[in-house]
């Protein structure tokens, strides 16, 4: 063995040192011994790389063996703390975007917390307390969902994708289901409507253009093979100008009429009619069930407020097909999904929703109280060096494809350090001890007020602060 190699501590040796055995301690062997292991292969990898660099010499630089031991072992640290910061938990999301996909969409409110801690244990999850017999899952939410929407029957399971496939597969394997092009969407994660259908065996039938589908489209399409009439919201994108498309009440009646099943495919799942807020008016699914649909599919972490999961609601029947279909076991949600779904409904069936459930408050706060939350965020940091601070007007986005055209007037704090670029800066509110989402705009890192949690804003102030300090 070389200089160079024959200084390098094994990895008994360095599990030996003072902080790794904390970390032992603290995260497990096994965790430590990885980390040591990729400690002492990097390291190992970097000096015969400078060895080849130095035309195959075999100097060591003057490092003793306690030195490269130290050097490692902090190297192992930064690992532990690398990989504790990846892990799922708490962040603010300042960035504007109030459902934020990849910040977990709606923010749970208090009661679907509670209802968390509560079912985390034994919980009666598919047995009724009266009878002691087992019930279907989700028999739990089902009152509340037909008082809200007017459907005699649901069922949940675990995204809105799942409840297409498993509705197109129940209620239309081998036959055809007839929607308009312009309705053939596309959402994040590649899931294709078009792919969907391949999946459940259901054959597509387009009718129309892109932008515009009459009645009388549906009207001729229908044939001997034809199961359903299915409307999908485009939740993500809009249609303007020469366009045209039914009524869905018109479309269910004609479904209904020709002894069809009428889909309707609602996208963002809301219960609450957003005008009251401002905002474009979202179909519901209450106003789904009165036009008249068969069975209605929507989701649950997005405009409704709650746990990411596929709601289900409609005719007793068509909704008894397909929970009794062999997929459905394999899309059910868990006891804890129920639990927080739970709590939601029961916001809306009280009659608090807009203020109880943090997605509907964030969205019906007015700019004025933004702005008044950020000036007592910049009060609060105060002055610290190297870091500029100030409060502008802004826009924000609604996110999680809904409500995709819309510009939501908010109040920022702008940042910027007299060293750090915008990117750099960012990172650090990311991985620092309060973990902060932000978003950068014009080399300034943007804190938007519209997607903090009106309890975190203490918290945001404090993460800025411990940012100016380590900085």
């Amino acid at each position: 063995m070389n200089l160079m190699l024959r200084g390098l501590p094994s990895v008994n040796e360095l599990l030996d040192h003072s902080l790794l055995r904390e970390l032992i301690a603290e995260h497990g062997r096994t965790s430590v011994l990885e980390w040591a292991r990729a400690a002492v292969a990097t390291r190992r990898d970097e000096l015969l790389e400078r060895q080849r660099s130095n035309g195959g010499g075999d100097s060591a630089d003057g490092v003793t063996r306690i030195e490269l031991r130290d050097e490692l072992a902090e190297i192992v640290v930064r690992l532990a703390e690398r990989s504790e910061r990846q892990q799922l938990g708490n962040v603010i999301n300042a960035t504007g975007v109030v459902l934020h996909t990849g910040l977990g969409r709606s923010p749970l409110s208090a009661a679907a917390k509670q209802a968390l801690l509560d079912c985390a244990a034994a919980c009666n999850c598919e047995v009724d307390v009266e009878t002691g017999e087992r019930r279907y899952r989700g028999y739990q939410v089902e009152p509340a969902l037909r008082t809200l929407t007017g459907a005699e029957a649901s069922l949940v399971v675990n995204n809105n994708a799942a409840a297409t496939l498993l509705t197109l597969q129940a209620l239309c394997a081998g036959r055809e289901v007839i929607i308009s092009r312009g309705e053939l969407i596309e959402i994040g994660g590649s899931f294709r409507l078009p792919e969907i259908f391949e999946l459940s065996g259901a054959k597509l039938r387009e009718v129309g253009t892109t932008n515009r589908t009459k009645l009388s489209d549906y009207e001729r399409a229908i044939n001997d093979g034809t199961a359903a009439i299915m409307v999908v919201h485009p939740s993500n994108y809009r249609v303007v100008g020469f366009s045209e498309n039914p009524d869905p009440a018109e479309l269910f009646a004609l479904a209904c009429e020709r002894g069809l099943v009428s889909i309707d495919d609602i996208g963002s799942g809301a219960l609450f009619d957003v005008t009251q807020a401002g905002l474009p008016a979202e179909p519901t699914f209450q106003h789904s069930v009165a036009a008249g649909a068969d069975v209605t599919l929507g989701s649950g972490d997005k405009l409704l407020g709650g746990p990411q999961c596929g709601i289900i609601v409609g005719r007793s029947e068509i909704v008894g097909r397909i929970r009794n279909h062999p997929l459905a076991r394999a899309v059910r949600v868990g006891k804890l999904t129920l639990a927080a779904l739970g709590a939601t409904l029961a916001s809306y069936v009280r009659g608090v929703a807009t203020t109880k459930i943090p997605t509907l408050a964030m969205l019906s706060v007015t700019a004025d109280e933004l702005s008044v939350r950020a000036q007592s965020v910049l009060e609060e940091i105060g002055k610290v060096d190297g870091l500029t601070l100030e409060v502008r007007d802004a826009t924000a986005q609604v996110g999680g494809g809904s409500l995709p055209a819309v510009e939501l007037r908010t109040s920022v704090l702008a940042l910027r350090h007299e060293t750090l670029s915008a990117d750099e800066l960012s990172r650090q509110l990311r991985t620092g001890r309060i973990r902060v989402f932000s978003r950068i705009q014009s080399g300034e890192v943007l804190l938007d007020l519209r997607s903090v949690l009106s309890e975190d804003t203490p918290r945001l102030a404090l993460a800025v602060r411990l940012l100016a300090r380590n900085s």
